[in-house]
């Protein structure tokens, strides 16, 4: 079974003459996984439909905050509605309040709230704040976390104790990474080692506490509860980078699910119901250093924006109503999707893993346990891209990469993780044939 790609493939190439890869992110083309990438025209529900008329099911979801599924009524009509009052005025409006007052009811940590354009403006302005708080230089990163294509915050990962000033990216100085540490994740002891070397140096700690960029790997045990012990003794602040998690895992994010508050969080993908969107907060003591009450500058003309404050407030308003439904099912399903993929690889002779943390997760290629990003790194990444471009085959869309958490959807139903099931089953035969 094979895919129609051609109109897709026309477009790529068009594509190409104008933009780098042809695409506006990076993923898009599918160099990870190779084949063609398809040219999505079309979401309802749980399903995409490409320029070819290829249908598929889809667990990539914008890459997490679709958790409504494709064009979910009440976000489309919200967003018309703004629509036809005017798409921005760079000027306060009234649904700014109304979808921070929800974002305060599901984080009890945060006070105050500020909105900005994205995950990345989010994390920013949040280890800014840090360090006009602390009065201090050196911010803490984890390997695999990714937050935002920040300078400071594209940092490669490092053996022993710490990498210091090694920018992963070109365009990057390294003197604007020489105050970023990067440790492995899931490590305490690094931790330990790190503050007592820069003692009354760190800014701020920032973890995402489900990471999702080097696919899903949630903290060990007590790995979150001793991130808050630590940055608490040393007066340092923690941040929970809640882009992905927040709303996903739980209504009130990971620090709902582990009981865990830190000093800040950021947040983004379903905060804005699949427009651009992304926020910090915290307490008040922390939030009233930020402008115009503070000396931390930060400012946005499209923050708040009327489409993306009504696009998010119809999204949280369904969950926050929802709750008591949409969480348990979203775990429900997804088990039985995680669990009946991974006993078609065991009937196929397929080495794989897997992680899932309520509707995020992921399927490695390796023995496992994944935990850090050294053990994801061990993934048989062309065992992946034959699996991806299998399955794509059979009507399902899974994350480009290795590397990416996919999502389930409350638009998902018993169906759809039946025929996933199949398709991976079929896949495994003929990727691994």
């Amino acid at each position: 079974m094979s895919r129609k790609v051609e109109k897709s493939r026309e477009l790529q190439k068009r594509a190409e003459q104008m933009m780098p890869g042809g695409v506006s992110s990076p993923v898009r083309a599918f160099g990870a996984v190779g084949g063609d990438p398809p040219f999505i025209v079309l979401g309802q529900g749980s399903h995409l439909l490409d320029a070819d008329d290829n249908e598929y099911i889809d667990y990539l979801g914008s890459w997490g905050p679709l958790i409504l599924g494709h064009a979910f009524g009440e976000v489309v009509e919200a967003i018309t509605a703004a629509a036809r009052s005017g798409t921005s005025f760079g000027a306060s409006t009234p649904s700014e309040a109304d979808l921070a007052e929800i974002v305060l009811l599901a984080f009890p940590h945060l006070q105050k709230v500020r909105f900005v354009n994205s995950g990345t403006e989010a994390t920013m302005s949040a280890v800014r704040l840090a360090r006009a708080y602390t009065k201090r230089k050196y911010i803490v990163k984890f390997e695999g976390c990714y937050h935002g294509h920040v300078d400071a915050l594209l940092v490669k990962a490092g053996s022993g104790l710490a990498t210091l000033g090694i920018p992963g990216s070109a365009g990057v100085p390294e003197e604007f990474t020489q105050f970023t540490v990067t440790l492995p994740f899931n490590d305490t002891d690094a931790v330990e080692r790190v503050f007592a070397k820069f003692k009354h140096q760190i800014a701020c700690v920032i973890v995402e506490p489900v990471v999702g960029n080097m696919g899903c790997v949630p903290g060990l045990g007590d790995y979150l509860a001793a991130l808050r012990l630590i940055t608490q003794r040393e007066k340092a602040v923690l941040i929970f980078d809640e882009v992905m998690t927040g709303f996903r895992v739980a209504f009130g994010g990971a620090q709902e699910l582990y009981g865990i508050r830190p000093d800040l969080t950021t947040l983004g993908k379903i905060l804005g119901g699949g427009l651009p969107v992304g926020a910090y907060g915290g307490p008040s003591e922390l939030m009233d250093l930020v402008a115009p009450l503070g000396p931390m500058y930060q400012a946005g003309t499209l923050s708040g924006n009327p489409l993306a404050m009504a696009a998010g407030l119809a999204t949280l308003s369904h969950l926050r109503d929802h709750r008591a439904e949409i969480y348990p099912r979203l775990e429900k399903l997804s088990a039985q999707l995680v669990d009946g993929v991974a006993a078609a690889a065991r009937d196929a002779g397929v080495t794989l893993c897997s992680n899932r943390v309520g509707s995020m997760f992921t399927w490695f290629f390796t023995p496992g346990p994944v935990n850090d990003w050294n053990s994801a790194s061990k993934s048989d990444t062309d065992a992946f891209g034959r699996f991806f471009r299998a399955m794509l085959d059979h009507g399902v869309y899974l994350p480009p990469s290795q590397y990416e958490s996919a999502f389930l959807s409350t638009a998902h139903t018993k169906e759809d993780i039946k025929k996933t099931i199949a398709a991976a089953k079929q896949a495994f035969q003929s990727a691994h044939a």
